[in-house]
């Protein structure tokens, strides 16, 4: 008898994937936050990061937290307390943060805001670590790849709208010419938010969502005699180093990008957020081209898909930001830019390591360009990055895990607590703005993709070398 469902349960599916969408949402609010806290506060470049450090470091904590406790009850707490309850503690840790705005916003307390969001994040942990091995449990394996592809498509979601509505509920009622704004203007959206992560919480408590599904479930015990044996692994060690100035490198490029059209373009920060949802929505744009294989086996429709499925992406961030009463004209000359996309995307032929070699030396191209020149040109170049960096999760996820063998849960572990180098990274080219100007600290994000056009070469020859195929197909995103 198999140990996994025959076929996708969409009736406990469609629930899971709603925490995916609020990963997206808050991660990308952030980058309005940012802007409002600088000049609330009156913050540094810098010191404005620490919105970034202190959401991103908290995935780190809450890792080492779940791990701490395991390892000292001798087994799994996950597996102990079921993936539904653990699922719905999370959320209910998020809400908790979330409360910490409103008198945050009436003391007017920077440190009680990053308090907030770094409890909000500390939740989000917890939902990540069961989500992910849960949406892989609910249908067949040979289908898992696409169920992740959706609850990512899902999470764009969140990441091209947060930032709009976000926007519109701090910025929404102010005239054109206001530049004044309170930062009690933020208590109502988070409050709301919380709302909806108690809401959802109590739904997906009293849905059918297995509490302990047999694919996703270790035995119990097992971890404990194989920690640290992940480590190991040099492809593991690199890998470890490549999600972290990945994710830090994605996050960085966006949370930078607000002060950088406000202090070189001129732009007012009600104005940033389409910028911004066009970021995001480059993720998404390349990760349903990147998805196109797990859709269909047919070649000839793979080819027409691969062009289809990046513009129907750019179709839903043009038709949300329609929605929003905002002028596309700026942005129709983008769709010229994804045609790179999908170029390199044809090139890499789904080799992980390859992919990862291209995408990263056009993340390179794209930050030098936006480094080498002024106006709206930087902006497209900097926003491209979010393109170039789709697909590069489950590039540096796939070869980083590839023979483990029965320790590819460890490394798997050891590889999210590493999304801290959001917020270290963000910090970082916060800094080196304070000490030259902003448009030069993007140089922080190339070396980050120097980085991983390094590894993406040199674990070529580590799996190889263990007789490991790179041949393999890869699909899905953070």
């Amino acid at each position: 008898m198999s140990t996994i469902t025959e076929k996708t349960n969409w009736t406990q599916f469609i629930p899971l994937v709603t925490v995916f969408f609020f990963w997206g949402f808050v991660a990308a609010s952030n980058d309005i936050l940012i802007p409002v806290f600088k000049k609330a506060f009156d913050l540094s470049q810098g010191e404005s990061q620490l919105v970034s450090v202190a959401f991103y470091v908290a995935y780190t904590v809450g890792s080492i937290i779940y791990m701490i406790i395991s390892y000292l009850t001798k087994g799994d707490l996950i597996n102990r307390i079921g993936y539904k309850n653990s699922l719905a503690l999370g959320l209910v840790i998020s809400a908790m943060g979330t409360l910490l705005f409103y008198p945050a916003a009436n003391m007017q307390s920077f440190p009680l805001m990053l308090s907030g969001l770094f409890i909000v994040a500390l939740g989000f942990s917890l939902q990540q670590t069961v989500a992910n091995p849960l949406a892989i449990a609910l249908g067949p394996s040979n289908s898992s790849s696409q169920r992740l592809n959706m609850a990512g498509g899902i999470n764009n979601l969140g990441t091209t709208i947060g930032p709009l509505i976000v926007s519109f509920a701090i910025f929404g009622a102010a005239s054109n010419s206001s530049t004044d704004m309170s930062i009690e203007s933020v208590k109502v959206p988070y409050l709301i938010l919380g709302a909806a992560f108690l809401l959802v919480a109590v739904l997906l408590k009293f849905s059918s969502l297995p509490d302990k599904p047999k694919a996703a479930v270790e035995v119990e015990g097992e971890g404990s005699n194989l920690r640290g044996s992940a480590l190991k692994y040099p492809q593991l060690v690199l890998g470890m180093i490549g999600i972290f100035v990945y994710v830090g490198v994605e996050v960085s490029t966006a949370s930078n990008l607000p002060a950088y059209m406000e202090n070189n373009l001129g732009f007012k920060t009600k104005d940033i957020a389409p910028y911004i949802s066009l970021y995001w929505a480059s993720l998404m744009i390349g990760r349903w081209t990147g998805a196109v294989e797990a859709f269909t086996d047919n070649m000839n429709m793979r080819k027409i898909l691969r062009f289809v499925a990046p513009y129907l992406a750019f179709g839903v961030f043009l038709g949300v930001n329609k929605f929003m009463d905002h002028d596309l004209t700026p942005f129709y000359i983008y769709g010229l830019i994804i045609l790179v996309l999908i170029a390199a995307d044809m090139a890499s032929k789904g080799n992980p390591a390859r992919m990862l070699l291209i995408f990263s030396m056009l993340g390179i191209v794209a930050l030098i360009t936006g480094m080498a020149t002024d106006g709206m040109v930087s902006v497209y170049a900097f926003t491209s990055v979010g393109l170039f960096c789709s697909t590069l999760w489950p590039c540096i996820f796939t070869l980083a895990i590839s023979g483990l063998g029965k320790h590819t849960s460890q490394g798997s572990s050891f590889l999210i607590m590493m999304i801290m180098g959001g917020g270290i990274v963000s910090w970082l080219q916060g800094y080196v703005a304070d000490i030259s100007n902003i448009h030069t600290s993007y140089i922080v994000g190339v070396f980050c993709f120097a980085y991983l056009a390094f590894y993406a070469w040199k674990v070529s020859g580590i799996l190889k070398s263990q007789g490991i195929d790179l041949k393999q197909k890869v699909s899905g995103g953070h």
